[in-house]
């Protein structure tokens, strides 16, 4: 035991340290410390005994009964001297239900007891360190407290599933750690803690002790009206940002989340929106992943900031009414040493065979879903952020690559599941239980997930048999949909499926309607440069592309900088092209985007029944030959608004439709307006339906159509 303790290979230090009976000499202490030149045993005031020259120092209390209590006074080779607790004579942290749900794999908040915690135990103030890693032969956590020396502070194991913990006295938030392994092969290893709440500013790599219970939160009342705000028939228009590329200092520096939580708040209430979602902000060593490889799942990134930084930032939006999503990203993980990869020397939250394990496209690794220990990590995770940062849903980034063994794969780089079937059946299942705890526990929370294939029932309950998420990523209609406004003007007649297909579909899941930061990056350009034509043209599509996104079904998401048509493609080293703002073509595009927002909020028709068939129905579908489309989008209440789209630079002057009512239309939006940089041409503010059938209708309107435009009118009755 002693060798094993002087080496730094001990599983159970607390077996030899500390106090402990003795059969001849009633009670001995034992203190292992390697800087130490003496130590009293206070307040006996008792000089130990140094019995081993490598720092063991030891007091025998002949009769002497355990002590509930005492101290260590140090006296250094160099001169120091303090005082310090003495972290082996403290118990155990774990319990024995904490240890039984985990080791069943339904322990949803290990948050609470892995990683490092500001806490008091036994009476005393210190931090306390669990950590996950069943195949070590010792476990040390080191830090500037002890001169990253893993001989000191070596970890007890706990359970049958490779629990390591310890309680140190006296240290206190703001110390930086990392836990020392040494694996069965001998190596040693220094890994950031995974259920680090804070970690040190790239290209440090070290874990930081966090309070978590320190900040003062004042958004009770957006958290008691979240469930409304964010039900089925509620509008959400959402902003996606990337942090650190939004807007910079004058020098090129990152903002703080605090700095950037008063102008970001400020420019999307400014436009109308409802949501901000943010690009992955858990930390990640490499900014060109956009924080999409994430080291530390628990840490928003310090970037930007502390954890009360970022606390502070989602309560500033919730403060003024503004909701925030959370881009999440549970399916694979990067390779840096200091991370997740063979964290204690073997394939631990990963899979060992590199079929199942890796993704060669993205040079990442794979959970293992199949592990009670790793499903508990990443649930924890997810509700982690809602309970602890009061997010108010998570988007579910690539999860196509989790449900299908062969995602981008060759036929011989894959496993069959138990079934020959090539489903992830371990990662469907943890999907589920996911999104089932999430609702069960935060009702009102959304979860979002980025799926391209056709896996039915993704938006639906589970016991229906789907998946359990809130909503879907329509990618059909976004590719559909860019697709047609690529094309030039004359051959839009011969691609008009590509409007109408999104229909035969729409209702099958909850859609949110996304372009997002992949659709202007790796040489796809910008939303502007995408579209045909000459200048005019180019602005003309953008703003007809902006309304059709507005007025078809499904929540709205877009991406920083396409609100205003910047040029250039998305570089997240830079900041936006905000000098843009002040040319009238990219400002007509932002205002435009602003009424859009605005009227899709306003109208309930636009957005009540956005996910049932009942909210639209087509006027004519069939006009391929001019390239338009009009349909009517209903509210529960039988208000209805009529939209006309002309996907040609032709205006048309006497354009007769059917409606299902007779009345007057106001016209509430035309994408041709001057004020966007149209040409002006309209309806004179709106139209009187006349008793004249056409097309199954009773009435009809006969309509001004500006070139590629969109016209929005409002039944009036």
């Amino acid at each position: 035991m002693l060798e094993h303790i002087l080496s730094a290979q001990s599983h159970d230090p607390f077996a030899f340290l500390g106090q402990h009976p003795h059969e001849e000499e009633g009670v001995v202490i034992r203190v292992f410390h390697p800087r130490a030149k003496e130590i009293t045993l206070l307040p006996q005031q008792i000089l130990m005994e140094k019995s081993h020259e490598d720092g063991l120092f030891e007091a025998h209390l002949v009769n002497g009964a355990m002590q509930d209590a005492y101290r260590l006074q140090i006296e250094s080779h160099e001169g120091e001297c303090w005082e310090e607790e003495d972290t082996y004579r403290f118990s155990t942290l774990l319990n024995d239900y904490d240890l039984h749900l985990i080791n069943e794999g339904n322990h949803f908040e290990t948050y609470r007891l892995h990683g490092a915690h500001v806490r008091e135990h036994e009476g005393v103030q210190g931090v306390s360190f669990v950590v996950w890693a069943p195949s070590a032969s010792r476990v040390s956590v080191v830090g500037n407290f002890n001169h990253w020396d893993g001989r000191q502070h070596q970890m007890r194991v706990r359970g049958s599933m490779g629990m390591w913990e310890i309680f140190v006295p006296s240290l206190c938030a703001d110390e930086t750690y990392k836990y020392e392994i040494r694996t069965q092969a001998g190596d040693v290893l220094l890994k950031a803690d995974p259920y680090a709440q804070q970690m040190e500013y790239r290209p440090d790599t070290a874990s930081i002790v966090h309070d978590e219970y320190q900040f003062d939160w004042k958004d009770q009342t957006w958290l008691s009206e979240r469930e409304k705000k964010q039900a089925m028939a509620s509008p959400i228009s959402t902003y996606e940002v990337h942090l650190g590329s939004w807007r910079r200092q004058e020098d090129g520096t990152y903002m703080n989340y605090r700095q950037i939580a008063h102008e970001l708040v400020e420019y999307c209430q400014w436009m109308n929106y409802t949501h901000i979602e943010l690009l992955p902000i858990m930390e990640h060593p490499f900014d060109g992943s956009w924080g999409y490889q994430v080291v530390g799942y628990y840490a928003p990134t310090s970037r930007f900031g502390s954890p009360d930084d970022f606390k502070y930032f989602v309560n500033y939006c919730h403060m003024h009414g503004l909701g925030v999503f959370l881009d999440w990203v549970p399916a694979h993980f990067p390779k840096d040493s200091h991370g997740l990869a063979r964290f204690d020397g073997t394939a631990l939250y990963e899979h060992e065979d590199p079929r199942m394990g890796e993704h060669r496209d993205w040079g990442t690794l794979i959970f293992n879903f199949g592990r009670n220990e790793v499903r508990n990590f990443l649930i924890s995770n997810a509700l982690f952020w809602i309970e602890q940062y009061h997010i108010d849903g998570l988007r579910v980034d690539a999860v196509a690559s989790m449900l299908y063994l062969d995602y981008s794969r060759e036929a011989d780089q894959w496993i069959p599941n138990k079934f020959g079937g090539r489903e992830n059946l371990e990662a469907v299942e943890f999907l589920k239980q996911m999104n089932t705890l999430v609702h069960e526990k935060f009702p009102g929370v959304l979860t979002m997930a980025e799926e391209s294939t056709s896996w039915p029932m993704v938006s639906r309950p589970i016991y229906l048999g789907g998946l359990g998420f809130t909503r879907k990523w329509n990618m059909g209609w976004m590719n559909d949909t860019l697709s047609y406004f690529e094309q030039d003007s004359i051959y839009r007649q011969y691609h008009h499926n590509q409007m109408t297909f999104s229909q035969i579909y729409a209702y099958t899941e909850n859609f949110m309607l996304p372009f997002s930061h992949d659709e202007v990056v790796h040489g796809k350009g910008s939303m502007i440069t995408k579209q045909t034509g000459d200048v005019w043209q180019k602005f003309a599509n953008l703003r007809l592309l902006y309304a059709w996104k507005t007025v078809h079904p499904g929540n709205k998401l877009l991406f920083m900088g396409c609100e205003f048509a910047q040029t250039l493609e998305w570089n997240e080293n830079t900041g936006l092209s905000w000098h843009e703002t002040h040319d009238a073509k990219h400002r007509g595009i932002q205002l435009l985007v602003r009424d859009l927002n605005q009227l899709y909020k306003t109208y309930p028709a636009l957005h009540e029944l956005d996910f049932e068939q009942d909210g639209f129905s087509w006027v004519d579908c069939n006009d391929a030959a001019h390239s338009t489309l009009s349909f009517i989008r209903h509210a529960k209440n039988g208000a209805h608004v009529l939209v006309v789209l002309n996907m040609t630079p032709v205006p048309h002057d006497s354009y007769r439709l059917g409606v299902p009512e007779a009345g007057f239309y106001k016209e509430i939006m035309n994408t041709d307006a001057a004020v966007y940089g149209g040409s002006n041409m309209g309806n004179q503010g709106g139209l009187e339906a006349k008793s004249e059938r056409h097309m199954e209708h009773e009435n009809s309107i006969v309509l001004t159509l500006p070139p590629l435009a969109a016209v929005i009118l409002q039944w009036e009755g």
